[in-house]
């Protein structure tokens, strides 16, 4: 039994979101604060029957309780008082495909009555009671008084509470109500946090370790445990008993002779019982309040848990807890249909390469408690992965991202993009081969940006911070701004990953000026500057303005003229912006690449005597010609050593785009995904 997909509505930034999750591994990625941490809060909250409180309603719903207030004074009919107010609902589409011949607990969640289809639908509410809509408006006259939310805050966890239906897929009108346990004993929920308390020295290693080695024993002591698990338990409980034989007979003896004071101070009396002691042992006990994980080390000695590094310790608690889970699962008297685990942040402590390795064999660890300890059995297991971490997030399968958007204009609220449905549509495929491989190289960040830069190569990565320090230190400087080196000839690959992140993003490449020449093999284009240029050779300018031969394929080289006569508003697409080079003011005249025209910007850095016009240009580009091998070497004078120079003017305004404050909204109209 596979969960297909989960529902939310009204809850906190999810207000109306739908995520569909793989068979597998989820791996949920997105901004601070965009929502990811109440995607577990929910089900945490629906699986322990955690009443909600009116401050985790979505903004948006407040509005509500005021509109059924004013219908409730109207005498309008209870269904449409119910419909106004809001409840935080969570859906999940089931899909029993594999569970058709052994329905089990499920059964109770299945309603409809054709042999063919195997999904269904359960739906956890979290609404007002029925029967309650007087006593939960009672004294309240004005929809519009101040104090109404205060009233409504009190009055939730008194009259709201859960209510849970199976829902005909075929029918959603045909419903049926049902009891959280019947949910509880179908789909098992568990969840491990992120491990923040492993560099908090008031916590002793046995606090954790011991609870989770004990629920592991509590679970192999149930008669519903594998055989071989209450054999293991039964070994460890005559060890025990074994213990308490020797205390019963010696030990209490001694312990006795300890506490006479009593007996000094006249107790007790005549009509006083007397009083004994008894030492009891009880292996769940032993175990978690004495159990510590030690280190073997040379010459036989062992270190404590604590001595092992931060990061090793977190992957180990995982584990146990994995473990933990896994032989719960296998110990629940009716044994659920479904198993989701939640794993929150796990990259904590981690170095880069253990976070790679664990997302890569997260699902293997499954199969192999399967194999090895459920005798081939599978084990329903579907973990929902959230992270901040880029390594995880690139070394994870692509379709298995969902991306967490937190935008709106007067209120806040989460969008959840699926890379899956977005990039299995063929034209995508291309795209999505090359972007998946440049994320897994590189690590680059976009998914946890605010707003990204696209550049050419080293020399304007090394001199981005300072581009930024000059035109907008402060607003830039404090933003999350994720800078990808990617040439103009690959910057296109981004376009539709750009739009489907909806990231502000500025694209700074070269013109690449070309002019024909002929040759030998025939009409060539070659590098010329831009005063003599006649196309432009650059892929990622050819894709942004769709440029297209007479067959209808990309044109391979296009007009400069027109080129360079664009307006920024063409250079606006949706998020992104494309920034190349423009006329210098007042030089009168335009750089082929960056090193071009940052010379014509800076004439008398580089000992030009021009200052102005074609000559000036071509003095630039035969002194950027040098520079051809010395990229880095240019990039870092010019970052650390001589600072006082002019941005040049194409990097100066689309720097200045990107700094303007529409980070929570869609930019334009163009591009609506």
């Amino acid at each position: 039994m596979q969960i297909e997909k989960i529902e939310i509505k009204n809850f906190r930034l999810l207000k109306n979101v739908s995520l569909s999750l793989q068979d597998k591994t989820t791996v949920i990625v997105g901004r601070n604060n965009s929502g990811k941490t109440s995607l577990t809060e929910i089900f945490r909250r629906f699986t322990k029957r955690d009443k909600f409180k009116l401050e985790d309603f979505s903004l948006a719903c407040l509005p509500c309780f005021s509109k059924a207030l004013k219908a409730k004074l109207k005498n309008k009919n209870d269904s449409l008082i119910r419909r106004l107010l809001p409840s935080i609902d969570m859906s999940l589409l089931i899909n029993y495909a594999d569970n058709k011949d052994d329905y089990g607990v499920l059964s109770n969640f299945i309603i409809d009555l054709d042999e063919k289809v195997t999904k269904t639908k359960i739906k956890i509410s979290y609404s007002l009671q029925d029967g309650k809509i007087d006593s939960f408006f009672s004294d309240l006259k004005d929809e519009n008084d101040p104090s109404l939310l205060d009233v409504i805050k009190e009055r939730i966890p008194q009259y709201y509470d859960f209510e849970i239906l199976a829902i005909d897929t075929q029918d959603p009108e045909n419903t049926s109500k049902t009891d959280l346990e019947n949910f509880k004993r179908s789909i098992r929920t568990d969840f491990i946090n992120a491990q923040r308390w492993l560099d908090d020295e008031t916590i002793k290693e046995n606090d954790v370790l011991g609870k989770v080695l004990s629920s592991i024993f509590s679970n192999a002591s149930k008669e519903s445990a594998p055989e071989e698990m209450q054999q293991k338990s039964k070994e460890l409980d005559d060890v025990v008993k074994q213990i308490q034989t020797q205390v019963d007979s010696d030990f209490n003896t001694k312990v006795q002779a300890l506490i006479p004071a009593l007996e000094i101070m006249g107790y007790p009396g005549l009509s006083d019982p007397k009083f004994t002691t008894k030492t009891s042992f009880d292996a769940k006990t032993i175990i978690e309040k004495n159990t510590k994980l030690l280190y073997e080390k040379n010459h036989g000695i062992h270190l404590p848990e604590t001595y092992n590094g931060l990061g090793s310790r977190n992957l180990i608690f995982i584990l146990f807890h994995l473990f933990d889970y896994f032989r719960q699962f296998q110990s629940d008297e009716i044994q659920p249909k479904n198993h989701i685990i939640f794993i929150e942040e796990p990259e904590a402590h981690l170095h880069p390469q253990m976070q790679e390795v664990f997302i890569r064999k997260l699902y293997e660890i499954a199969d192999t408690f399967s194999k090895l300890l459920n005798k081939s059995q599978s084990w329903p297991v579907q973990f929902i992965v959230t992270t901040h971490s880029t390594h995880i997030a690139n070394e994870a399968d692509f379709d298995s991202i969902r991306y967490f958007l937190t935008k709106g204009e007067d209120e806040l609220q989460t969008f959840i993009k699926d890379l899956n449905e977005e990039f299995s549509k063929p034209k995508n495929e291309a795209d999505k081969n090359f972007i998946h491989k440049y994320l897994t190289l590189t690590k680059c960040d976009l998914f946890f940006a605010d707003k990204a830069i696209m550049i050419e190569g080293p020399t304007e990565r090394i001199l981005m911070p300072e581009f930024i320090k000059k035109i907008d230190k402060g607003n830039l400087s404090s933003q999350f701004i994720s800078t990808v080196e990617i040439g103009g000839a690959y910057a296109h690959h981004f376009y539709n990953f750009l739009d489907f992140l909806e990231l502000k993003t500025l694209i700074i490449t070269d013109l690449d000026s070309t002019k024909s020449e002929q040759t030998e093999k025939g009409k060539r284009y070659k590098a010329f500057p831009v005063f003599e240029g006649e196309k432009s050779s650059n892929t990622g300018i050819i894709k942004w303005f769709k440029y297209k031969d007479d067959k209808g394929k990309d044109e391979e080289n296009i007009d400069l003229t027109e080129i360079r006569s664009k307006k920024p508003k063409d250079k606006i697409q949706g998020t992104r912006r494309i920034a190349y080079q423009i006329d210098e003011e007042p030089r009168e005249c335009c750089g082929r690449s960056f090193e071009d025209a940052f010379i014509i910007a800076n004439p008398t850095l580089f000992g030009i005597s021009e200052t102005k016009g074609d000559a000036l240009a071509n003095e630039a580009y035969e002194v950027a010609q040098k520079y051809n091998t010395k990229k880095t070497d240019f990039a870092i004078k010019y970052a650390y050593e001589v600072t006082d120079w002019d941005t040049p003017l194409y990097i100066k305004e689309g720097l200045n785009w990107l700094s303007e404050t529409e980070s929570n909204k869609v930019l334009s109209t163009d591009i609506v995904k």
